[in-house]
């Protein structure tokens, strides 16, 4: 007989947060959005509040799926161990959704905002301008970007021995790795939502299915990201695709029949 997956199971943390985005793309998403378009408006004023705030928001996608790659790590792999179970995606459609030029190149994006907004919040625009101030900058950020690289794809393979650290030793760890992925989702999702503030007209039958093609490439392309750690477990279970389109629709939805209405 068929039961139900408990979605509570560590196992299962990728169903779990497929079913929260889902939910928060119904109930509250949107409203964040308008809060984050508003935030964006008030940075292009040069309100520097908001500016700081806004380049806040780029540093903490940049460094939430690290941290919880890190706080994860042990954990993960030792309860494969104990199920005898091995990480395996570097075949097929896992070897190229896992590659990390895929993932250093949407961090390469990130850390040009980061480097963009904070210097020029530290700097001013004036001096950010000139090469003494900004080549510096970019080799930064070219660094710490192949290091947060790194640190996400050391994830995925076992460690040799356990974490020096005691506090990547214990549970407490592990939650809080969970957290870090779960708001950097949300973050991410933020950014999908955009496009419901898109005037969108209602497309023909041609134009629906070619905009259905794109928003399933671009849902994909923003949700793969923060979603990874967990779909290098549960990437082989056939209800995996199923609930990540879910946790899209209701942004694929809107966008497809027309968003005029619903600005």
């Amino acid at each position: 007989m068929f039961s139900p997956p408990n979605i509570l199971a560590k196992e299962n943390r990728g169903l779990l947060l497929d079913i929260v985005v889902f939910i928060l793309n119904i109930v509250l998403m949107r409203s964040l959005t308008r809060y984050f378009l508003q935030l964006v408006e008030l940075a292009n004023t040069e309100e520097r509040l908001a500016q700081f705030t806004l380049s806040g928001l780029c540093l903490s996608m940049w460094f939430l799926p690290a941290a919880g790659a890190v706080m994860k790590r042990w954990h993960f792999h030792e309860r494969l161990k104990k199920e005898g179970k091995k990480v395996e995606w570097d075949s097929g459609a896992g070897g190229c959704l896992f590659n990390p030029i895929f993932y250093f190149c949407l961090n390469l994006v990130l850390m040009s905002a980061i480097v963009t907004g904070v210097g020029e919040f530290l700097f001013g625009s004036r001096l950010l301008d000139t090469g003494e101030i900004f080549i510096p900058l970019i080799f930064f950020g070219l660094f710490c970007t192949i290091f947060q690289t790194y640190l996400i794809y050391r994830f995925f393979s076992p460690p040799k021995k356990p974490p020096r650290s005691e506090f990547l030793r214990h549970p407490e760890s592990d939650l809080l790795g969970d957290v870090c992925i779960f708001v950097n989702m949300i973050l991410f999702q933020v950014i999908w939502n955009v496009l419901t503030f898109i005037p969108f007209s209602r497309p023909g039958i041609g134009e629906f299915i070619g905009r259905l093609l794109i928003l399933c490439f671009l849902a994909m392309l923003i949700y793969f990201p923060p979603r990874m750690f967990y779909l290098a477990e549960d990437i082989d279970r056939g209800r995996t695709w199923i609930t990540m389109l879910l946790a899209n629709s209701p942004v694929i939805l809107r966008v497809l029949i027309g968003t005029k209405e619903w600005s």
